[in-house]
């Protein structure tokens, strides 16, 4: 991967971060209908689509550089849990304060209550969205579906991968059961990410002209917008939900009740990620700002939720409130990844000693 295309990729997951929290701080309960086309274009899902785009991109790229199945296994476990561990503690200790603080804040559909042990299970095993166990809100941490989503990604990829034979089978089959057809809906978006990565490591990327690469660059957002003023999102999922007989699809399928527009928007993302990397921009403003920026967007996406609640439950109705509301949840997620997301690298080095005595004994019994 060119370091124009890394840059860009960074750039993208930082604009899709924002959308993300500008989609839920449009919500009417923060900030009446001031922001009503956001969530009438439904931007925040779009951009989580785009995230699972970056990510089979990027995940089939580190699997490359990993390996082996043991350290495939092993960063991406860190990598989630790391972060998912300290986000979930925080979601428990911000729902509680809000709660107590104005419960009205905490409407039904937005905030559940688990008790905790099982809040902490679901959460650490990214179940909350798998088909063979009850679905559930992790508190007010909506946001969290979508983690739930790539844990199942990241475990048929890498058993698809590092597997062979009977097991192959077997663990893709037990996967599939566990995750169930809605998560698996949107796994094509996903895997156009993979798809991306193996066309952006050939040979091929250099025997495209410049005229396409812009084409594909600005055809990409292009086509996406044609969509949205065109009403595909709603014309789509109507049709959707006429197959499935019911009113509104996601009753059935969740979170996955726009797959067919997923799939077109992942679309869209691969061709503007494939124009970029004709281009191969070498050199790009703010690169420094950028990189850092990117380095807290994961911390910014699970922690912006549940600190929105607790300061819309805090904050009374006062001049430049929705800009507190929006800077603050961006300043927890900041502070947030400078101990548990940037770190990362620090947690693995200590947690490695532990992997190698692992792939050590799985040696000697084999």
């Amino acid at each position: 991967m060119t370091k124009g295309v890394s840059i860009w990729l960074d750039v993208l997951r930082v604009v899709a971060t924002i959308v993300v929290v500008l989609s839920h701080l449009a919500y009417p309960r923060f900030t009446g209908t001031s922001y009503a086309f956001l969530r009438d274009w439904n931007v925040g899902s779009d951009a989580v689509i785009v995230f699972f785009v970056m990510s089979g991109c990027v995940i089939a790229f580190a699997s490359d550089r990993d390996g082996s199945a043991g350290q495939f296994a092993f960063n991406r476990v860190t990598r989630l849990l790391t972060v998912m561990v300290p986000a979930l503690i925080l979601t428990l200790v911000f729902d509680a304060l809000g709660t107590r603080i104005d419960a009205g804040a905490y409407p039904n559909g937005f905030y559940q209550a688990l008790p905790v042990g099982e809040f902490l299970l679901r959460g650490v095993t990214f179940t909350n969205e798998w088909a063979a166990f009850d679905r559930v809100r992790l508190g007010t941490n909506g946001p969290l579906w979508s983690l739930s989503y790539e844990a199942a990604y990241y475990a048929l990829f890498g058993v698809a991968l590092f597997t062979k034979g009977v097991a192959r089978v077997v663990g893709l089959v037990a996967l599939t059961w566990l995750a169930g057809l809605n998560v698996l809906l949107l796994m094509p978006a996903w895997l156009l990410g993979v798809a991306l990565w193996h066309w952006l490591r050939s040979e091929r990327v250099c025997s495209f002209s410049r005229g396409m690469g812009w084409a594909l660059a600005l055809g990409g957002p292009s086509f996406y917008l044609v969509g949205q003023i065109a009403g595909m999102p709603v014309v789509l999922a109507a049709m959707t939900a006429d197959l499935l007989d019911v009113a509104d699809a996601r009753m059935v399928l969740g979170f996955s009740d726009e797959f067919i527009w997923n799939l077109f928007i992942g679309l869209c993302a691969v061709a503007h990620v494939a124009g970029v990397a004709i281009l191969n921009p070498q050199k790009m403003w703010g690169t420094q700002a950028i990189r850092w920026m990117a380095g807290a967007t994961f911390s910014i996406y699970v922690t912006h939720y549940p600190a929105l609640h607790l300061l819309d439950a805090i904050l009374p109705e006062m001049l430049g409130r929705d800009a507190l509301l929006l800077s603050g949840s961006i300043v927890v997620g900041l502070v947030f990844a400078r101990y548990f997301e940037r770190p990362v690298k620090t947690f693995r080095a200590w947690l490695m000693p532990v992997m190698q005595r692992f792939d050590r004994r799985s040696v000697q019994a084999s």
